[in-house]
């Protein structure tokens, strides 16, 4: 009986359909979680479901690149979602132009922030130039991330777990930082995140505010076109 579920097991797992399930599945469960602690950020469901992948493709011996077959195809629905960021941030435009210049401020001073104390943090502990490529973009989304790092000369693959792990990390601490600070303006609160925390911080700003959605989108989307434009000029400044 068990040698017939280890012949199923690997017939399976060289199907596509697999990774795509699996993922399904298994963030399904961390949300479920997620919502049965009342929403709390500790246990966010993206962390969750990451560690639980982790923990079933080792169990099981399946590589990355098997399992990707299948989950590329939540990969490429990241494009569309982000797009779709936009429907409510068009309710929101009343506001969006009353705080466009100081929203433009904090874009550029937090693209910044979030380039220099990466890459100056890593400098200091001694961190190669391939890895300091790699960080820099941490705090853009995934796709535009991986795309800067490429032509930079960075680790695609180290950009993708350092996105995710900002992402994770922000989501998870934003509310107690922005409380901390006394910021109650859902419209900075959602900005701040966005931009710090790319679209799993807006995952998580939709779950408090609707209003606080909608700017963390538009911050998520300005920091990808900021940092893509930014960072070469940073590389090109330094390395003259």
């Amino acid at each position: 009986m068990t040698g017939r579920l280890g012949d199923i097991w690997v017939y399976l797992s060289a199907t596509p359909l697999l990774g795509l399930t699996i993922t399904l599945v298994v963030y399904q469960l961390a949300y479920w979680v997620y919502r049965r602690a009342g929403f709390h950020p500790l246990l966010n469901p993206v962390a969750l479901a990451v560690l639980a992948l982790v923990v079933v493709l080792k169990a099981t011996g399946t590589d990355y690149a098997t399992y990707f077959d299948g989950a590329q195809f939540v990969h490429f629905l990241l494009g569309p979602a982000t797009v779709a960021l936009a429907v409510p941030l068009y309710a929101q435009l009343g506001k969006l132009k009353t705080q466009a210049l100081p929203l433009l401020g904090a874009l550029l001073i937090g693209s910044l922030v979030a380039i220099g104390s990466a890459v100056g943090i890593a400098w200091a502990l001694g961190a190669s130039r391939t890895t300091l490529v790699s960080l820099a973009p941490k705090s853009v989304t995934t796709p535009i991330a991986m795309g800067i790092a490429e032509k930079l000369g960075g680790l695609p693959s180290l950009t993708a777990v350092l996105v995710v792990s900002t992402g994770i990390i922000g989501a998870v601490t934003a509310k107690y930082v922005l409380d901390a600070l006394r910021i109650r303006d859902w419209a900075v609160r959602g900005f701040a995140t966005g931009l710090a925390a790319h679209g799993i911080g807006t995952a998580r700003a939709f779950q408090v505010s609707e209003e606080a959605g909608a700017f963390a989108g538009l911050a998520m989307g300005l920091n990808g076109l900021a940092t893509s434009a930014l960072f070469p000029v940073l590389v090109w400044f330094v390395a003259r």
